[in-house]
């Protein structure tokens, strides 16, 4: 299987400078590839190969308007071309119903916030002895690496982001690595005041990375906005913000791998929801849903399966999960957001509705689980009919439906 390892680059001011002109480089060849086929789309002219567009810009390096294209190496120049091809492949897999639809490539701003180059092999790069990173026509970068790559990688991208910092991302072929067999099973139930409540009853606290951040946030936000348009300050405002973004995100991308490696480690397979992101980012609880993140967490969980010899399975989204009792599975409908407990009208059993919901989860994913952890207390069931002897009329046990509770 294929794992990306990125690792953060600490450049000097002129290899920062010689990346500044790689990106722009590759931004000229991309765009002015794109506009040769448009122009030839919009003439009727059949589609322009690869082929041509490399002779062209071959061409183009020998013209005093492009002469510049020779100081970054060709093969960013070549990879460019190849990123294109790449992008209106996957337009036209899209309209063919081979992938989802997206739209076709786009010309590349030069603001954008995530310039990348990617060298190949041809380009001769390499890690040298004493640790650095040697780029073509860059030098030697100073790399921290905080693991070492399971194997030797054949390309290298660099990235730069909003923030302005550097990292070298590698894409290296890694063999599965089977972790000892365990017979526990869990299910997860996601949500915004708990991140995830497993079937065995355990609760993980939301951690709310951008809740606890926002006033730092408003604050270099505030900053920025009164700082003139154009200005070298608004520059260095605009960096600051987008710092402080990168924090939050950073903070919460390693809960999300530490508890996804923690689930995936302990259990044989684990049961999610697949839940409804882009339904819920438009809801008055957007703020929360983007700040939990479900969407990174549970792509964690799917490629640290595989790589580890686990399983993960996905549930439907519309499987009644906390509309089910765990312990008889009696439907009693809909409840709204407010009722966290509520008493099974069937079997009296008091359930949570987190916890049941988690055990519902893997309980549809076809595993079994036990509801030993469901905080499950026995309530008074009324006698059957044919078992009252002296008690006539049993006392109906008060389910929150009975009690006047509004459901959805």
């Amino acid at each position: 299987m294929q794992l990306r390892y990125s690792f953060r680059m600490y450049p000097s001011a002129g290899q920062r400078m010689a990346l500044a002109r790689a990106f722009g480089c590759a931004r000229v060849v991309f765009n002015d590839a794109l506009r040769a086929r448009e122009t030839a789309r919009s003439a009727g002219l059949p589609f322009i190969p690869s082929g041509e567009l490399s002779k062209q810009l071959t061409a183009s390096k020998k013209t005093p308007e492009r002469a510049w294209l020779a100081e970054v190496s060709s093969v960013v120049l070549q990879q460019s071309l190849r990123d294109l091809d790449t992008a209106y492949k996957n337009f036209f897999d899209g309209l063919k119903g081979k992938r989802p639809k997206m739209g076709p490539p786009r010309f590349k701003s030069r603001k954008d916030t995530r310039p990348s180059v990617r060298f190949t092999a041809n380009a001769g790069w390499k890690i040298t002895t004493g640790g650095k990173l040697r780029l073509p026509k860059v030098g030697d970068v100073t790399v921290r690496w905080s693991r070492s790559l399971p194997s030797t990688p054949s390309t290298v991208t660099v990235v730069k982001d909003s923030a302005g910092r550097y990292f070298a991302s590698f894409v290296v072929e890694t063999e599965p690595e089977t972790l000892p067999a365990t017979d526990i099973v869990a299910g997860v139930d996601l949500g915004l005041t708990h991140f995830a409540i497993l079937s065995d009853g355990t609760k993980i606290d939301s951690p709310r990375f951008l809740r606890r951040a926002e006033k730092k946030l408003r604050k270099a936000q505030q900053d920025l906005s009164r700082k003139a348009k154009g200005s070298k300050n608004r520059a260095k405002a605009r960096v600051n913000v987008a710092r402080a973004h990168a924090r939050t995100a950073d903070a919460r991308r390693e809960f999300h791998h530490r508890l996804s490696t923690k689930l995936i480690r302990e259990n044989q397979a684990v049961a999610v929801e697949d839940l409804a992101v882009k339904g819920l980012a438009r809801t008055r609880l957007a703020k929360s849903v983007h700040d939990a993140g479900w969407s990174a967490f549970t792509t964690m969980l799917e490629y640290k399966a595989a790589k580890y010899g686990r399983t993960l399975i996905r549930i439907g989204r519309f499987e009644p999960t906390s509309q089910v009792c765990s312990q008889c599975g009696v439907k009693d409908g809909p409840k709204p957001l407010n009722v966290r407990t509520w008493t099974c009208g069937a079997c009296g059993a008091h359930l949570d509705r987190d916890i049941n919901a988690a055990i519902n989860v893997a309980r549809a994913a076809g595993l079994a689980v036990s509801a030993c952890g469901a905080r499950v207390r026995p309530g008074l069931v009324p006698a059957q009919r044919e078992e009252t002897g002296t008690h006539p009329k049993p006392q109906p046990v008060t389910t929150d439906r009975q009690a006047g509770i509004s459901v959805l």
